[in-house]
């Protein structure tokens, strides 16, 4: 009995308050009420219409078969929570979801996260919306060979704050501001940052560490 007369909290009403606040902070720890949601799915069948013939064609090196679909959560540049998706392979979509969970944990902003499918599988035009995106069956530009998205194995993120670089310049306007690596601004990716850290504990290279031309936007398994 407590000095006033009334009974403590007891051994109970402890493991319960502090189970009440673990879980407070949890739901807190990012800043905001919501915690990170994400799925991988098989392609269902109307995504599989929609994808052939525009990201996806007879003759890719991978089938729809080993495609997955990734639905996550991420933050965006204007400090709210949006849901996004990607087409990866199968063997790759662990690894990515575990990266989009921590960049949500580190508020990392992403412009926008849409199927290439949405631009009618254009790169250019991607870009051009700053749009993250993953698998599209489409060559290295300038050559015959397969490009690591056409395998699902690759992400290019927020490609306007983090462009394609070759002799000193882009083909995208808006990215010129960006071509200064010196000046870190939100949704860029430099070493010792979230998005760079995020990849390296997943072993995925980074085409910001590439000699010669320099593609900021570009991680892949291979590191090509």
């Amino acid at each position: 009995m407590s000095p006033g007369g009334s009974r403590g909290p007891g051994r109970l009403g402890l493991v319960a308050l502090t189970a009440l606040a673990l879980a407070v902070v949890t739901a807190g720890a990012n800043g905001s009420g919501e915690r990170f949601r994400g799925s991988i799915s098989k392609l269902g069948p109307g995504l599989a219409d929609r994808m052939t013939g525009v990201s996806w064609r007879p003759g890719c090196p991978v089938g729809l078969g080993d495609l997955r679909l990734i639905t996550a959560a991420h933050w965006g540049f204007d400090r709210r929570v949006h849901t996004g998706r990607l087409v990866v392979h199968e063997d790759s979509a662990r690894a990515l979801l575990a990266v989009l969970r921590r960049l949500y944990a580190a508020r990392f902003p992403i412009r926008r996260m849409r199927l290439v499918d949405d631009y009618g599988a254009s790169d250019f035009r991607s870009i051009e919306a700053d749009n993250t995106s993953a698998f599209n069956c489409r060559p290295v530009s300038g050559t015959g060979r397969w490009s690591e998205h056409a395998y699902g194995r690759a992400i290019d993120v927020n490609p306007i704050e983090n462009p394609y670089v070759s002799g000193g310049s882009t083909s995208h306007p808006a990215s010129v501001p960006y071509l200064d690596r010196s000046r870190r601004r939100p949704g860029m990716a430099y070493d010792g940052g979230s998005l760079v850290s995020a990849f390296d504990s997943v072993e995925w290279g980074w085409g910001g560490r590439w000699s010669g031309v320099k593609d900021y936007q570009h991680f892949s398994r291979s590191g090509g």
